[in-house]
């Protein structure tokens, strides 16, 4: 029996407001990708930089997101399987091991990315070492992915997205904030804004979240044999989704209006995370240092924990099974998603080349993720009645080509 199966409710779902907030929470998960520490460190550039020029980047990006995750989590409503078991079941194995063989060294290199993120709060907040800090992230994203049940870790990452969302807000609130100079929907490219641009639209869709989507939306199932559930289902999933979906936009606004207003305004570029915390406290406070680093400690295992849901999903599809925590691959593949991570990172010792490693492999196997899904969800076989209509299937074509030639630029400028 599938580890979702065991969260549903036995019968058909109400309609009304409160059944529609029964649905809320597979998108926050994904939105946490959304502001992970590298959106961040590119956030806080774009902002630094640039003002308020880059907000519209955000805003098109977050669109972008919508579509792709909204797609991927039909894959799982229609299916009943995640981005990882359709990829086995319908895909030729040799074609399908190369798939999700990518796919884990995606995901490992996600979750270096997340565990630096977290140890860098660590350092910021009480002075311990980066590799100290990675091990402490790393145990905690464990214990906390063996132990709990999804239902309890998704309550968890609201949480945490709740902090660091209201933790920007109270900064915007000690900052000068020049509310009529921005524009969230006009775009504008100044002069050596293009490598920032790439890379805010680069971070935002990610190979881990289109297989974390279609696996976590699976714990909003009910009686998929009834054609109107379905319906239904996939009706609310778009909620769930674009209202995650907004919220990460609003905290990632956020970022760049802080930046815009406390460091562009006094001509200070800001090219590290901790560099950001050290201008922070003597600008605006020590206050708003320190809550800039206890936001960031929470988007760092906020996202390391989805980082590892994501590789367990990922490596239990290679056997044709869901995400389960109590099942040996389920839990292999967590492991597997930290553990060389973690290697990695004390092999590495320098933080900013580790960031560069883990974007390289993302601008690599991204396109791989995406169009395995575009195949998927554009086939009837797979799909049936449900499979995308033309016009769906050449936005996403248009958006995967898109997404491509930024990370591959993105991957080029790195060297």
């Amino acid at each position: 029996m599938k580890f979702w199966d065991k969260l549903k409710i036995n019968h058909n779902p109400k309609s009304g407001a409160l059944d529609l907030l029964k649905y809320i929470g597979p998108g926050l998960l994904v939105t946490v990708g959304f502001i992970d520490p590298g959106n961040w460190a590119t956030n806080l550039a774009a902002g630094s930089t640039f003002g308020y020029a880059l907000l519209w980047v955000v805003t098109f990006s977050s669109v972008m997101l919508i579509i792709i995750q909204h797609n991927v989590a039909h894959l799982g409503i229609v299916t009943g399987l995640c981005l990882a078991e359709a990829t086995t079941k319908y895909i030729r194995r040799p074609l399908s091991v190369p798939i999700l063989g990518s796919a884990m060294l995606a995901s490992i290199s996600t979750s270096l990315a997340e565990i630096l993120g977290g140890a860098i709060a660590l350092q910021m907040l009480f002075s311990i070492p980066i590799k100290a800090g990675s091990v402490i992230i790393t145990i905690v994203s464990i214990v906390m992915l063996l132990t709990n049940t999804y239902s309890k870790i998704e309550r968890w990452i609201i949480t945490f997205v709740s902090i660091i969302g209201l933790s920007f807000l109270y900064e915007l609130f000690l900052v000068d904030v020049s509310w009529g100079e921005k524009s969230w929907v006009t775009p504008t490219f100044p002069d050596n804004s293009l490598l920032i641009i790439m890379s805010v639209l680069g971070a935002v869709v990610m190979p881990h979240n289109l297989f974390l989507h279609s696996e976590v939306i699976q714990s909003r199932e009910w009686n998929l044999e009834d054609e109107k559930v379905i319906n239904k289902q996939l009706k609310y999933e778009f909620f769930d989704t674009l209202f995650s979906m907004v919220i990460g936009w609003a905290i990632n606004s956020a970022m760049i209006i802080l930046a815009a207003s406390a460091f562009f305004s006094k001509n200070i570029q800001v090219e590290e995370l901790s560099q950001a915390q050290d201008l922070l406290t003597p600008l605006v406070g020590n206050s708003a240092g320190v809550i800039f680093a206890v936001a960031l400690l929470f988007a760092g295992i906020s996202s390391t924990i989805t980082s590892g849901i994501a590789g367990a999903s990922v490596f239990a599809g290679f056997f044709g099974e869901a995400y389960s925590p109590k099942d040996l691959h389920t839990k292999l593949g967590t492991l597997l998603s930290f553990i060389p991570a973690l290697l990695i990172i004390f092999f590495i010792g320098d933080p900013f080349k580790g960031l560069i490693i883990s974007q390289m492999l993302l601008s690599v196997q991204l396109p791989i993720t995406v169009f395995t899904q575009i195949y998927l969800t554009s086939s009837r076989k797979v799909m049936g009645k449900h499979v995308n209509k033309l016009s769906t299937t050449i936005i996403l074509l248009l958006l995967g080509t898109m997404v491509t030639v930024l990370n591959i630029a993105l991957l080029i400028s790195l060297f």
